[in-house]
């Protein structure tokens, strides 16, 4: 077995091998040929949604992407005849062509990206000794939580019955960011009565509302890694929105992850635009006030009317905005009501041998230490050395995507993912990667080896199989990402932060905008809707069209 200590694709300190996945074009200033309607910073599923719906509407747009690849946390990467996603792990709503997410998808791609669906066991607890396992469907999850606690009956129905009054009441937060900011004060006070009490709450406090079973509690909030914040802590919002996307199942991309920027790229090209990798964006320029354009590592400064960031809204203000743009708007009072998601250590492995020869299925494994996420997390932040991870969340890609054994016959390949603490690695935060000495080395063999052993506890069968790791760490989410302390998710999804007017697409800065995660909501749907909202923010009325196409159908 190769056990490689290194962060996750790595284009800058070893050769790539001829298998690494590269999508978009090589930014060179003399490639450029503007002008250009919008510079887009980042091409993650927020920003190539936005470019993707400008460019329908005839727009010449310009993504600028610092990694050698673009899709941000959607693309892959191969080395040493094996391939893995890095963010895009299952995807919910894709089974009906009439769903928001699947309609955005199919819009943005031209129809060019299918799906294939998980098993209908889409998701497995491991809840200490207790399993859980999570079926599609309505019926589906309803009998899977009944069959674990069949005494929980109409706690359960009343659960239900929540995810669809916070789905109805999405619509109406969603409508909120688009909201001029005059008249914020009107439209919360519209929200305090469009939205249903458990709305903004805390999970937990909503849970323990209907019952007092903390197991069923830890149960249904099973998937809290997916969006990094446990139950006492998570709005209750961001947690329904998981919970009722994944309400019909899981799919994965046909082809891997990078299918994702593959077809949406086209649509971005079709009226001339371009979406360039390795072009590094330093500065976001400021002139009289307004947005102006961009300026690049190599000093090149490219001009537009418009700069839409996808860098996240820390990112932004902190480092491409000058000092004094984004004091006049007053961040920093803003910036203490929000904070960077949590961090993660991902192992990436390889295996000789097909899925079926293996045994892998196509159903995720969370495995929890017990049902008490936020006890769990806490010893773990208490001591993360000596204390089992809260989370083990191991992904199964080759089993997920039909098309895998076409482009790597014979191989297999498993993703484990857990949280971790920045902390831990600030230490060597200022290092180069691959000589941050034996110290740093030593910690991820430790990290890499735990995480393996809770694998093979639940994949007996697997021991003495696995035929390479790749370990990363948040410094890799750090360097790739541009994500200072190594935060997933980027900002927390906590009550405080959906309270946050001013988080929305069009800033206080004339002509710059945001769009993403920090808009709405994490995940790759999450953050493809805030792609759209940003885009119907910045053509207005002229959105209408496109505002009922996607949300009406």
């Amino acid at each position: 077995m190769v056990v490689k200590s290194a962060v996750v694709n790595s284009p800058s300190s070893e050769k790539l091998k001829p298998s690494t996945i590269r999508i978009g074009t090589r930014y060179r200033a003399n490639r450029l040929k503007g002008p250009y309607d919008a510079i887009v910073i980042g091409s993650g599923i927020g920003g190539l949604t936005t470019a993707a719906c400008l460019a329908k509407a005839g727009k010449k747009i310009l993504v600028l992407e610092q990694h050698y690849t673009a899709g941000g946390y959607t693309h892959s990467y191969a080395r040493n005849g094996y391939e893995w996603d890095v963010g895009v792990h299952y995807i919910g709503d894709m089974g009906s062509p009439h769903t928001l997410g699947r309609r955005l998808f199919d819009y943005i791609t031209d129809g060019k990206l299918t799906w294939a669906p998980m098993d209908e066991n889409y998701d497995r607890f491991f809840l200490g000794d207790k399993v859980v396992n999570l079926r599609a469907g309505n019926e589906g999850l309803r009998h899977s939580l009944l069959s674990a606690f069949p005494e929980e009956q109409g706690a359960i129905d009343q659960y239900l019955k929540l995810l669809g009054k916070v789905a109805d009441g999405m619509q109406w937060y969603t409508l909120s960011k688009l909201t001029p900011g005059i008249l914020s004060p009107i439209v919360h006070k519209g929200l305090d009565v469009a939205l249903p009490d458990c709305f903004n709450k805390t999970t937990w406090d909503v849970l323990s509302e209907l019952t007092n079973n903390q197991e069923l509690i830890g149960a249904i909030t099973g998937q809290w890694g997916d969006c990094g914040v446990t139950p006492k802590q998570s709005s209750f919002m961001v947690h329904a929105l998981i919970a009722k996307h994944y309400l019909y199942g899981g799919f994965y991309p046909v082809g891997g992850a990078s299918e994702i920027a593959k077809t949406i790229i086209p649509v971005i090209q079709e009226p001339g635009g371009e979406v360039f990798t390795y072009a590094d964006v330093t500065n976001i320029l400021v002139e009289k006030g307004k947005a102006t354009g961009v300026r690049m590592a190599d000093g090149e400064e490219i001009r537009a009317p418009l700069v839409i960031s996808n860098a996240g809204v820390i990112n932004t203000f902190e480092k491409l905005l000058p000092p004094d743009a984004a004091k006049k708007v007053g961040y920093q009072s803003k910036r203490r009501h929000i904070i960077p998601s949590m961090p993660h250590i991902g192992l990436y492995i390889g295996l000789k041998g097909t899925p079926d020869q293996l045994g892998l299925p196509r159903t995720n494994f969370w495995i929890y230490p017990s049902a008490d996420h936020d006890g769990n997390v806490q010893q773990f932040l208490d001591d993360p050395e000596h204390t089992d991870f809260p989370v083990v969340y191991i992904s199964f890609p080759a089993a997920k995507d039909p098309d895998y054994q076409n482009r790597w016959p014979g191989t297999s390949t498993i993703e484990i993912v857990a949280p971790t603490t920045w902390e831990m690695f600030e230490p060597w935060q200022d290092t180069t990667w691959g000589k941050r000495g034996d110290d740093y080395e030593a910690l991820k063999q430790k990290i890499t080896d735990q995480l393996l052993e809770a694998m093979y506890e639940k994949l007996p069968q697997l021991r003495g199989k696995v035929d390479y790791v790749e370990t990363s760490t948040p410094l890799s989410t750090a360097w790739f990402c541009r994500y200072g302390r190594g935060e997933l998710y980027g900002l927390d999804h906590n009550p405080e932060r959906f309270e946050q007017g001013w988080l929305k697409p069009k800033t206080d800065i004339p002509g710059l905008y945001l769009t993403g995660q920090d808009i709405l909501t994490c995940g790759v749907v999450g953050a493809m809707i805030g792609g759209l909202v940003s885009t119907l923010a910045i053509q207005g009325w002229r959105g209408a069209g496109l505002a009922k196409r996607i949300f009406v159908g």
